[in-house]
């Protein structure tokens, strides 16, 4: 293993070290994707059972496959941002910068974690839709790896975006790792095609890779095509969003590194 392979693991296994001690975080971690997962179930179940056999079945695996999708993101993007954030709360920034650790290092081990906690929320989640609502994501095929890849990668990049706030304008920026996401979820067109939305709005849903992955599952489901536009045009939305937060955070932290915020931060 390389010098900065064991930095990066070693910043991870922090982390998890913290989850093999404390069963309430473990439980944390899969409460809320099951929560949801039940309360659209049930939506979805009282739809079916009002809307004909074939309309009803659609209507439910479009609901239960943009809940479990969108958690998908959401978790990616919490799972970045609160584990960079249990560095501020234990006010331990300042220790890893001391260390020979780079800031791109901190990113990759950051991913690691999102990677993992969004495997440990989202998993028990789909295998209990499979149970409950005989909703299997995995009938997606293949394709749903590259759905799941682009939801990440969007999730890494809102949640650097985050970090990036939090380094410039401290603990009050915090409450974003929460609710920025959902500010975007309307244009997302997680649960209705975009073009429910208003015309004035639309273009904020196409610049979104969200919404062209979200469309893509719904060509696959109700029609059993692969919509390859939507899915080239979130990769490549994605690489944008990806390359501005990245060069928002190595902005940023070059700025609290000169004004000394990364050793004051959570004091």
């Amino acid at each position: 293993m390389t010098a900065a392979a064991r930095r990066v693991w070693g910043l991870m296994y922090r982390h998890l070290a913290l989850y093999r001690s404390s069963w309430p975080r473990l439980l944390e971690l899969a409460y809320w994707p099951i929560l949801q997962m039940c309360i659209w179930g049930f939506t979805a179940s009282f739809l079916a059972s009002r809307m004909g056999s074939g309309t009803g079945a659609l209507a439910a695996a479009a609901l239960l496959g943009g809940v479990l999708l969108w958690e998908v993101t959401l978790r990616s993007q919490m799972g970045m941002s609160i584990s960079f954030l249990e560095e501020i709360w234990s006010r331990n920034l300042g220790h890893i910068f001391v260390s020979p650790l780079r800031p791109s290092e901190m990113i990759v081990a950051l991913i690691g974690m999102s990677i993992i906690r969004m495997l440990l929320g989202v998993v028990p989640a789909i295998l209990l839709a499979w149970a409950f609502y005989a909703f299997n994501l995995f009938a997606l095929g293949p394709v749903l790896v590259l759905f799941f890849a682009n939801l990440m990668i969007f999730g890494w990049a809102v949640a650097l975006s985050v970090v990036s706030l939090v380094l410039r304008h401290g603990a009050g920026a915090e409450p974003l790792a929460w609710g920025v996401l959902f500010g975007l979820a309307p244009f997302s067109a997680v649960f209705y095609p975009v073009s429910v939305l208003p015309m004035a709005v639309r273009w904020i849903a196409w610049l979104l890779p969200t919404s062209h992955v979200f469309e893509g599952m719904r060509g696959v489901l109700m029609h059993q095509e692969v919509l390859w536009a939507h899915l080239a045009a979130a990769f490549a939305l994605n690489i944008v969003w990806l390359c501005g937060a990245v060069a928002l955070f190595n902005w940023q932290f070059r700025q609290a590194r000169i004004s000394g915020a990364l050793v004051s931060m959570g004091e």
